[in-house]
């Protein structure tokens, strides 16, 4: 599994969490059930964003990156999402990033504009087959989401970078076809291929991924191994919204985690709002909802913290049969508020479900009673 990690120049938000907590419950459901996952994220830690954060700040763009990388790490660990096997920055990942450049151009699947170098979609068959958008759609979305469809040069308006030359100013790194740094999609397809090799089982991240990100990395992946398709699974969360807006970085309407905790909120209550949304729908935090979730909190604890229960066993296979039915968290909570209700009634049948019901709650949903 991989899924497309943070640009750390602000992290982390809850529209970050949503989606890092959605896919710890995919892990969570494949470990439960048996299967050994290899996971595997990357962090692009030099980007424009981050650059024109850094300048505008006065900072160094490597202190931000590394701060804000920390930051996010911090908070995965509050929220117990459970640690990636292979966590890469974009830097690290350019001795892996460079070879793979080389064979596009060699292959004829990648070419310059000036000193730049772009990937040709007109020679990737199987362009477009990831996020399933036309082509309209998908000039508009290279417009809004990093690309350069304008770039005069270019064969096709969609051909995303895969090395800027070097500029003034900024920072870059060696290469046999000129000093530069990576495009972002690229990263990607050469972390996992290291990582994970050429077929991969599950791609993830969030729905604003699907194109042009996962759509390129998938291209410049095939290009280089030949296999196709790159993940046989492409699974994306829903979008956070607040105050009426989708939550981004830059719109600037975002709730962190970081400013919840340090406000005493406990974690597991974050993490249980969140998973009380179905990991692919679009949705909008409020402060009820955190409201809603502190409570929640509170009456699982006290039904774990009884002498008994409703049967442990039949809460155990109802939590796994709803995370099977398309990872439904939210009916795995329901299902939990059924037995704790229970349990704070009187139902004392089964002295051991507290335990057993703890334990479920921590396995399968990341959840601390």
């Amino acid at each position: 599994m991989y899924v497309c990690g943070i640009t750390p120049y602000d992290a982390t938000h809850l529209g970050h969490a949503m989606t890092y907590v959605s896919f710890d419950l995919v892990q969570r459901a494949l470990r439960d059930g048996g299967t050994e996952v290899s996971y595997v994220q990357n962090v692009t830690d030099v980007d424009e964003p981050l650059l024109e954060r850094a300048e505008r700040d006065g900072v160094d763009w490597r202190d931000l990156a590394a701060d804000e990388t920390e930051r996010f790490r911090g908070d995965m660990s509050a929220l117990r999402v459970l640690a990636p096997d292979a966590f890469i920055g974009a830097v690290e990942a350019i001795p892996l990033i460079i070879p793979i450049i080389e064979k596009l151009l060699a292959d004829g699947l990648a070419y310059l504009v000036e000193q730049d170098i772009y990937f040709s979609v007109a020679m990737a068959p199987h362009f477009g087959s990831v996020a399933h958008l036309a082509r309209e759609q998908m000039l508009e979305l290279s417009a809004e989401r990093g690309g350069d469809p304008s770039r005069q040069g270019k064969r096709d308006p969609l051909d995303p970078l895969l090395w800027r030359a070097e500029r003034p100013g900024e920072p870059s790194w060696p290469a046999p076809f000129g000093a530069g740094r990576p495009g972002w999609h690229v990263e990607c397809a050469a972390i996992a291929l290291e990582h994970l090799g050429p077929e991969i089982d599950i791609q993830g991240g969030g729905s604003d991924l699907a194109y042009p990100h996962h759509e390129c990395s998938a291209a410049h992946a095939a290009g280089v191994s030949g296999h196709w398709p790159f993940a046989q699974s492409y699974v994306h969360s829903g979008m956070l919204a607040y105050k009426g807006t989708k939550m981004s970085k830059s719109l600037g309407n975002l709730v962190f985690v970081s400013a919840l905790r340090a406000d005493g909120v406990d974690p597991t209550a974050i993490r249980l709002a969140l998973l009380s949304h179905h990991y692919r729908d679009d949705w909008e935090w409020t402060n009820e909802a955190l409201d809603e979730a502190l409570a929640r909190l509170q009456r699982w604890r006290a039904a774990v913290a009884g002498e008994g229960g409703p049967d442990g066993e039949n809460l155990l296979a109802r939590v796994r049969a709803c995370l099977a039915d398309n990872l439904d968290a939210p009916r795995a909570l329901a299902a939990f508020d059924s037995w704790a209700d229970g349990a704070l009634a009187g139902d004392t049948a089964d002295p051991q479900a507290p335990r057993l019901a703890r334990d479920a709650a921590d396995a399968l949903l990341g959840i601390l009673l």
